[in-house]
């Protein structure tokens, strides 16, 4: 029933632009495409997820984003959060080592450790991680620029540890193209760094297959202004590009589909974030089946780690983030997600801290262990609101994905600025709708109260952190051997100018304890460095 059917209701639009009837029935459900896709859980087009038992039979991971300073004062971390029952851990890297940077990189000066940790060698991996059960605790890499030597010292330091490459498991975020569009943590040009995202999806298919080489990210490009259909649509759509590259060099697509995953981001409205994902699980599903051609189920599932955005939360009235991070966690479950990573109620202005990140998991547990969101698969599945705004809404990101195409496919878009254009100018009109109030944000643009003068805990950077840091990686490049790194460096430059797979090269070169500066410093010598395009 639409709100010009009764007087006096106003219009609702979501973010995304879709209408919301203040009354929805049976006859908007068939109007809107029926029930015909809805299916079964566990079965194609998965809208009602990819497992037929879901969390009554496995609940998902919880795996906090974590890591500042040194490996060894991360590592620390890592083992508070495990204790506390984390059930995964989720990795960042400081800005010089995304950037592929050496801590004594004059680029790299007022950064090391500070927004992540900061790793230079292998050794720093091997610290990270030590005592850790890698068979136990499932680790996601959050790299994208550098994904070539990070993975490749992950995969070093657990073979090295006596695991068997062919059983572990473990994601990388590795999604270069998002970083061209909302983060911009690139090093290479557009079709070379795709080349490399390449090498890592044909690598762990044949050497490390139930690893997740790929984690695409819509959850950056939203977290850059991108509305919700507009985030799950050019995921689709990196996905694609990514499908497309491998399979031009001879995979076949059940070979390697079932290793990329997604992350995505959750904050605003419930109801059209729930919508966002069942709408975008079934349209990946029908890609993959009827575009590429897919057999194996596995291959059509979306996997995704989704949990509440930092865009979401206001440095005023900080404490209102608690809530809103209780909001998104149940979204998340709502929505089917394998794994779940909740924002903390500082991280609107600083790293978490301790009572923060536990506060977060904490509020994971209570959903899973008290609140009953484990009870029973997809709870929303065959509400005649859900159904239809799902339809509506894959509908929508249907459209992106064509506009996307019309542009060129992803890569053109990518490189022209097309793509970055659309979310800056959706990042824009976000602004402005909550600048004028369209939008409402509690503490922010209603209900706003003179706040007092409030000590606020931020994550303290220890300087000597970075010394020490430096100190550590000029120490282990004195004990190594020079000769050896030099060869094994110029093994990689060759095969990266043959366009052979560098991956392992880039494992064998780790291994003689060469730096991240100097692996992606020896890629940059072949591929060259990315220039960005002027936005318009």
């Amino acid at each position: 029933m639409k709100a010009g059917d009764d007087a006096g209701i106003p219009p609702l639009f979501w973010e995304s632009g879709l209408e919301v009837d203040p009354l929805f029935t049976e006859e908007d459900l068939e109007e809107s495409g029926g029930t015909g896709r809805i299916g079964r859980p566990g079965a194609f087009p998965f809208t009602r997820g990819i497992h037929p038992w879901m969390y009554r039979k496995r609940p998902w991971t919880m795996r906090q984003y974590s890591g500042f300073g040194t490996a060894s004062e991360t590592h620390e971390r890592f083992l508070y959060l495990i204790r506390n029952g984390q059930t995964g851990l989720n990795v960042a890297f400081d800005l010089p080592t995304q950037c592929g940077l050496d801590s004594d990189d004059p680029m790299a000066e007022g950064e090391v450790g500070r927004v992540g940790m900061a790793v230079d060698t292998l050794a720093d991996i091997e610290e990270a991680f030590a005592d850790i059960p890698l068979n136990e605790i499932t680790v996601s890499l959050t790299i994208n620029g550098a994904a070539v030597p990070i993975m490749a010292m992950y995969f070093a330091m657990a073979r090295k540890r006596g695991f068997d490459l062919k059983g572990l498991k473990g994601t990388a975020q590795n999604d270069i193209l998002k970083e061209f569009i909302g983060r911009g943590t690139w090093i290479y040009p557009v079709e070379e760094s795709v080349r490399l995202v390449g090498d890592t999806i044909e690598f762990c298919a044949r050497e490390v297959p139930k690893y997740s080489a790929v984690s695409i990210c819509g959850y950056h490009i939203r977290e850059s202004g991108a509305d919700p259909a507009q985030e799950m649509a050019y995921a689709l759509a990196i996905g694609k590009a990514y499908i497309d590259h491998v399979k031009a060099r001879g995979l076949d697509v059940d070979e390697f589909a079932r290793t990329l995953s997604f992350n995505f981001d959750i904050y605003g409205n419930l109801w059209e974030q729930v919508c966002k994902f069942r709408a975008g699980r079934r349209l990946w599903a029908r890609i993959l089946k009827e575009e590429y051609g897919a057999e194996n189920p596995r291959s059509m599932q979306l996997r995704m780690i989704a949990g509440g955005g930092g865009a979401g939360l206001t440095v005023q009235q900080p404490e209102n983030n608690i809530v809103r991070g209780a909001y998104y966690a149940l979204v998340s479950a709502l929505s089917g997600t394998q794994t779940m990573a909740l924002c903390s109620y500082d991280e609107a202005y600083t790293i978490p801290s301790e009572h923060a990140a536990k506060l977060s998991l904490r509020t994971m547990q209570i959903l899973m262990h008290e609140i009953g969101l484990c009870d029973t698969v997809d709870p929303l599945g065959g509400s005649w609101f859900i159904e239809t705004m799902t339809n509506r809404m894959e509908a929508r990101i249907e459209a992106v994905l064509a506009e996307c195409e019309a542009q060129g496919g992803i890569l053109e878009a990518v490189a022209k600025g097309d793509v970055q254009n659309a979310v800056s100018r959706q990042a824009y009109l976000r602004e402005k709708r909550l600048a004028e109030g369209e939008f409402k944000k509690v503490g922010v643009n209603c209900f706003v109260e003179e706040e007092e003068e409030r000590e606020i805990e931020f994550h303290p950077h220890d300087e000597e952190a970075a010394r020490r840091q430096i100190e550590r990686m000029r120490s282990v490049k004195a004990r190594r051997d020079e000769s050896e790194v030099s060869r094994r460096l110029a093994a990689l430059r060759e095969a990266a100018a043959r366009g052979d797979n560098v991956m392992p090269c880039a494992i064998d070169a780790v291994e003689a304890y060469a730096t991240v500066g100097e692996v992606c410093g020896a890629l940059k010598e072949v591929f060259g460095v990315y220039e960005e395009p002027a936005l318009r």
